[in-house]
């Protein structure tokens, strides 16, 4: 039995439906990520939500909530598997009856997104049900998959239809990975209480969170600065249907590293360190006066 109020239904019907979710997902999970995807021309940001929406699914199952929901890392990891399995068939086919993946699989054929970024993304997901201690390695290739890949991701969305040259796409490329592993490695820093304490992970193998001094922390977030200053220097380079927005990105997660640095190690694993919506306001409108004339409606 159908009851279509248009009639009919068809595979562009499904589809936009399909991204309504992951569009109802960026809102309900990130603040920041959703304010600044809101800066991206409106022919961009279903395609960045929708790659969003995945990250985001896959990223629950390892984080909480599947455990909150009483399964067990052996059921999370099957979870893992089939959600992997369920993309990889969407990308071949063009179509799925899980919502999330669909729309993620329909941008992915659109622009080029293959096996090749989500299997390290999977793969990254699945080492955070892993008890075993991370080294220093392993923490490269965690970020490249969690982290790296999506930027990527996001990067062929901004790049589709441009006719960018192999070597812009080469510098773009390489801002897009430092833009994702800063973005990732200020998450660690200010995640680092629910992580150690609660997750029982440490992304840092040569330091114990649980005593984390002011001279380690300055240096990660050193660290942190180094890969925000080389993505900020290619961000010029972006299309500007793209630029604003990922200009905005850029300056939220600046400001909160900032706001890390200013926070004394010890307080890490008791504070959440937050950029409060004022600020974030602030700084949204800062990026699109820099890019003035610029369109982002």
């Amino acid at each position: 039995m159908n009851d279509r109020d248009s009639g009919r239904a068809d595979l562009a019907l499904y589809t936009r439906a399909a991204h309504k979710s992951s569009a109802t997902i960026i809102r309900e999970y990130s603040t920041s990520f959703g304010a600044a995807s809101a800066l991206l021309h409106r022919s961009l940001r279903p395609a960045i939500e929708n790659i969003y929406g995945l990250v985001r699914i896959a990223d629950e199952v390892v984080d909480g909530a599947a455990a909150q929901a009483g399964l067990d890392v052996d059921s999370q990891l099957a979870l893992l598997d089939q959600l992997e399995h369920e993309t990889n068939a969407a990308m071949a086919a063009g179509y799925s009856t899980n919502v999330i993946v669909h729309s993620f699989a329909d941008t992915a054929r659109a622009v080029g997104i293959d096996a090749a970024l989500t299997e390290p993304f999977f793969a990254s997901m699945r080492r955070d049900l892993d008890p075993a201690p991370f080294t220093t390695e392993q923490v490269r290739e965690y970020i490249y998959g969690s982290a790296e890949v999506v930027g990527l991701m996001c990067l062929r969305v901004f790049l589709h239809g441009t006719g960018c040259s192999p070597q812009q796409r080469t510098r773009l490329e390489e801002g897009a990975r430092r833009l994702g592993a800063a973005f990732q490695k200020i998450n660690f820093v200010r995640d680092l209480s629910v992580d150690w304490t609660q997750l029982h992970r440490n992304y840092f193998p040569e330091i114990d969170p649980g005593s984390l001094t002011e001279i380690e922390k300055l240096l990660l977030l050193d660290d942190i600065d180094a890969d925000l200053e080389a993505a900020g220097r290619v961000i010029p380079q972006l299309p500007a249907r793209c630029r604003v927005a990922v200009s905005a990105a850029h300056a939220l997660f600046a400001e909160l590293n900032d706001r890390i640095r200013m926070t004394p190690a010890s307080e890490l694993l008791s504070t959440r360190v937050r950029v409060p919506g004022v600020v974030k306001l602030r700084i949204v409108l800062a990026a699109r006066a820099r890019h003035r004339g610029l369109s982002v409606s």
